[in-house]
């Protein structure tokens, strides 16, 4: 399986439309975006856990997962977030103008928002864009990915072709994120799409395992946001199912990567970042220990500073190793690995050339390793460095 956005475009599967224009919100850049497939699509989704969730993520926990789903429209600038019973009114005006548009029913279109929290959509810019948004769909993925983006400073997305025991499909995948990114997802969007045919508790089923294996093992700032959704559609535009046990374990496969892919695609572009920070846990004891000492090494701003500084201060990696309960007998058997140099080991530092760590740490990806030698479980989570620009960002972000 090959992922990649294709040379200038990222293609949809077959069904699907996408589009994304200026509304007025943003200055410059388009602001709007919509999805749209030809089929009634299965649809099911993952959200932020955050307890003060967004109009836009109420909406849709009252709707999915529905075999019935014809767009997805989302705006950016605006979270639509602590708005009050205006914000719940002003994401039904906009879902009944893209119901409209489509003619379709609104209980067939979702809805997602991002943007600064407590402000109200802006209703006299967004709803006169739905037509426009509607007559400029193409099949590919680029001008919807460029219209969710907030302080991201490149659209993501990704496809792949999958060849099945009765036709190929194709899944692609588009997301935006940069800060307020933590585990339980951040101020982050996701949408999978795919042309095969699914059930709907096959789609939140393969969703919710892609997400835990990539979108929850991402951090930029220990922040989690209000908005985050990440979507699976499925339209079945190509009549082909997962008719066989490889056919199921390659789509897993698939949706997996797609996933992966796109949460480190948010992990590298974290703001301000400079390096995209890669933790692998091995042989833990359980795989609620790996997963959560592996995320802990990616929000430690102490191990995040000093990667930014290409500083091999593997003490903080120790330290924050400890902090997490994971109990004295495990230093013995403990090894934990900088860039591929062996640090500790055998319950002390290694011989290690200074220069050549922090060398090595110059390198755009930084890899720790973290081998607790104690069982079989493993887990890996990205993150970014931390740099000036960081806070730069965040104290002019309005």
């Amino acid at each position: 399986m090959t992922l990649g956005p294709g040379v200038g475009r990222t293609l949809l599967p077959k069904g699907f439309f996408a589009s994304g224009v200026n509304c007025g919100v943003r200055r410059y850049r388009p602001d709007i975006g919509l999805i749209t497939s030809d089929y009634p699509a299965v649809a099911a989704a993952v959200y932020t856990l955050n307890s003060f969730p967004a109009a836009p993520v109420i909406y849709c926990k009252g709707i999915l997962p529905s075999d019935n789903i014809c767009a997805i429209v989302t705006n950016s600038g605006q979270a639509n977030a602590a708005t009050g019973a205006l914000g719940i009114e002003n994401n039904q005006l906009l879902v009944d103008a893209v119901a409209k548009e489509l003619e379709v029913i609104g209980s067939q279109v979702l809805v997602a928002s991002t943007g600064v929290i407590g402000h109200q959509l802006d209703m006299e810019k967004l709803l006169p864009s739905v037509t426009e948004l509607v007559d400029r769909v193409t099949d590919t993925a680029e001008d919807f990915a460029l219209a969710i983006m907030t302080t991201d400073l490149v659209p993501k997305t990704v496809s792949t072709t999958l060849v099945l025991s009765s036709g190929t499909v194709r899944l692609t995948g588009i997301c935006k994120g940069s800060g307020m990114i933590h585990p339980n997802m951040a101020t982050m969007l996701g949408y999978i799409l795919t042309d095969v045919k699914l059930t709907t508790d096959e789609a939140q089923s393969y969703l919710k395992f892609a997400v835990d294996e990539s979108f929850n093992m991402i951090s930029v700032d220990g922040d989690s946001s209000t908005n985050d959704t990440v979507f699976l559609m499925a339209n079945g535009a190509t009549e082909v199912s997962l008719a066989t046990s490889e056919d199921k374990a390659q789509f897993k496969e698939a949706i997996k990567q797609i996933s992966i892919s796109l949460a480190q695609s948010i992990a590298i572009d974290g703001e301000g970042a400079t390096k995209l920070v890669e933790v692998q846990v091995k042989n833990a004891a359980n795989l609620e220990l790996a997963r959560r000492v592996a995320r802990s090494i990616t929000i430690s701003p102490l191990i995040k500073t000093a990667m930014h500084g290409e500083d091999p201060n593997w003490g903080r990696i120790l330290a924050r190793i400890g902090s997490e309960g994971v109990g004295e007998e495990v230093l013995p058997k403990l090894e934990i690995s900088l860039q591929g140099f062996m640090i500790f080991k055998n319950g002390g530092p290694q011989s290690f050339v200074r220069e050549d760590v922090k060398t090595a740490l110059k390198r755009t990806k930084i890899e720790i390793e973290i081998n607790f030698n104690s069982g079989s479980e493993n887990a890996t989570a990205w993150g970014c460095d931390l740099s000036k620009k960081y806070v730069e960002i965040n104290t002019e972000y309005n």
